[in-house]
């Protein structure tokens, strides 16, 4: 879970971290600049983010094909863990 926040902070911060590096190249080469653009910078960072979310949504990445058989309490009283079976196959217990 910590993973995929970050990895969503960073599509968010990456408009910001593009701008901030082309401003200060802009800056040493003489170039006058003018005020952060901050609306735009969060607008295209939002941007970013929510297309991470839906990409990942339609292309999810891992072994999660199949059919999800969720955690259970067993007979003896243990818990299984929840995990995919393949297409076909039926749930092991």
């Amino acid at each position: 879970m910590l993973r995929t926040l970050l990895i969503r902070a960073a599509f968010f911060l990456l408009p910001f971290v593009a701008f901030f590096l082309w401003r200060e190249a802009a800056r040493r080469s003489g170039r006058p600049m003018g005020s952060t653009p901050w609306t735009w910078l969060i607008a295209a960072g939002a941007t970013l983010a929510a297309l991470s979310l839906v990409v990942s949504a339609m292309f999810p990445i891992g072994p999660h094909t199949g059919t999800y058989v969720p955690a259970h309490v067993r007979a003896d009283g243990s818990i299984a863990r929840g995990y995919f079976v393949p297409r076909g196959e039926g749930p092991r217990r």
